[in-house]
């Protein structure tokens, strides 16, 4: 069966599929179905979810996912500027965590009797 990303990642990571396919089929066919069912329009249109993709893609450094989403979010009629937006908001929620998590480091600092001018 030929999909839509069979196109979209180079021919390593195919392998790297197959090969797990092969390990774990009936894993590998329910994750096929559940990502299949995801992006069928629904309350989002497919649009819409593969520009929340793309932003994810984004966020969890995945190349792979950057460019099968990006590839099917112009199939599905994103314009460049949708594009460009849904990277500027994981960039954002990206920079956003890294800020919050911040809260960690200064616990621990008080934690370990750092105070903020030592």
């Amino acid at each position: 069966m030929s999909t839509t990303s069979d196109n979209l990642f180079p021919g390593s990571t195919r392998g790297l599929f197959n090969k797990q396919a092969a390990l774990t089929p009936e894993t590998s066919d329910a994750w096929r179905t559940f990502s299949q069912t995801v992006f069928k329009p629904g309350a989002l249109d497919v649009r819409t979810k593969q520009l929340i993709a793309l932003a994810v893609g984004h966020a969890t450094r995945c190349p792979y996912c950057i460019r099968a989403h990006t590839a099917q979010a112009l199939k599905a009629g994103a314009s460049a500027k949708e594009i460009s937006e849904a990277i500027w908001i994981a960039a954002e929620m990206s920079a956003g965590a890294a800020s919050a998590h911040a809260a960690i480091a200064f616990d621990e600092m008080e934690r370990q009797g750092y105070g903020e001018n030592r």
